[in-house]
């Protein structure tokens, strides 16, 4: 089959694990795929994918081949396929807009992105470059926080003519304007605010959803999550986290049995401690009451590397977008984005939306239905 013809916003963690992800995958079958939820969707495999642009504003990443740029600082997250072939796709200058905190410029070189002196490049500049390499796709890993400059990138796919996975949570898919826009252009879009193949959200979201089947009334809850990566160096801008914090907590209040006053439940990314890199651990405390009013409650620690956890979320998302392309579905995929992300334009329960997912890929129309 042909591959899959992708541009990468933003060459940061998610971006080398995803890159990393479609060599390593390459030679491996459905029998030995560890941590692939889907080997085919559509008769594409991960190494179908193929990036065919990228765009950064870090000039220790511009200019380099996406094989170098994905292993340059600040990028910490595991190497776990070193030795990239070449690609022959050089880094492209992106427009920075608000994809940098203000804070970041304050921090050490090895630890954030670096403010360009190279000159940005114009909208059409990076419509031009989409078109030149025949993108199918544009896959967002912008910064948390990033609202304009994502929302400038979906511009640009609707202007090139690309479909958009949006991985960060700036509201796009979910925004019944940009939603509107991509289904009248004939693009399909998945979003917003990737989940994590088995990280805080979704462990969070799957245990809410049993108090809610075993009739056990959760009373509070918290998550409380800290790492050592960019992103949650560049949400220490309280600012910046404004989007996250609605993603994370609707995502969890959605499968409650009730919805919880805002004072008995906290989701959000809590601190940034440099030394735990990529690492992520989340704190989850969840308390209830059983039969005859009797208290409960759960105590549990994750610890995952954040960005291979997203990678092969982001990778099921592109080629459910190319799936769409083929078969002429535009604006919000809504099946996809319900499995695949923490704020889809609908919130349904993770066994319903996995069931709704494998409707899509067989082609059922239903599963394209609100």
């Amino acid at each position: 089959m042909d591959t899959i013809r992708i541009a990468i916003v933003g060459v940061g963690n998610c971006a080398s694990s995803l890159v990393q992800g479609l060599e390593y995958y390459r030679d491996k079958g459905p029998e030995d795929a560890v941590g692939v939820m889907n080997w085919e969707i559509g008769g594409f495999r991960p190494s179908d994918v193929e990036v065919v642009a990228a765009f950064d504003i870090d000039l220790r990443k511009v200019g380099k081949d996406i094989s170098e740029a994905v292993f340059e600082a600040p990028n910490c997250t595991t190497v776990f396929c070193p030795n990239l072939p070449k690609a022959h796709v050089p880094v492209q200058m992106g427009r920075v807009l608000d994809g940098v905190a203000e804070h970041m410029l304050d921090q050490p070189e090895e630890r954030t992105f670096l403010p360009s002196d190279a000159t940005e490049a114009s909208r059409e500049d990076i419509v031009d470059a989409l078109r030149a390499a025949r993108t199918e796709v544009v896959v967002n890993y912008l910064p948390v926080g990033s609202e304009e400059a994502a929302r400038f990138y979906a511009e640009c796919a609707l202007e090139a003519g690309c479909a958009f996975v949006n991985c960060i949570p700036v509201f796009i898919a979910s925004d019944p304007t940009f939603a509107a826009r991509f289904e009248e252009a004939g693009l399909p879009i998945v979003g917003d605010d990737i989940k994590a193949q088995l990280g805080a959200t979704i462990t969070h979201r799957t245990l809410t959803d049993l108090f809610r089947k075993r009739g056990v009334d959760l009373s509070r809850t918290y998550q409380l999550n800290t790492g050592g990566n960019t992103d949650f160096l560049n949400m220490l801008s309280r600012d910046r986290l404004a989007s996250k914090k609605v993603s994370k907590t609707e995502a969890v209040q959605s499968v409650a049995a009730e919805r919880l006053d805002d004072a008995d439940i906290h989701v959000g990314p809590s601190d940034y401690v440099a030394w735990q890199d990529d690492n992520k651990v989340c704190f989850l405390r969840m308390e209830g009451k059983l039969f005859g009013d009797v208290p409960m409650h759960i105590e549990l620690r994750l610890s995952v590397e954040d960005s291979p956890n997203s990678a092969g979320v982001s990778i099921d998302a592109i080629r459910c977008a190319k799936l769409a392309l083929d078969r002429g579905i535009a604006g919000p995929l809504f099946a996809p984005s319900s499995y695949l992300m923490k704020h889809p334009p609908v919130q349904v329960p993770d066994d319903e939306a996995h069931a709704q997912m494998e409707a899509f890929i067989r082609g059922e129309a239903s599963a394209q239905l609100k």
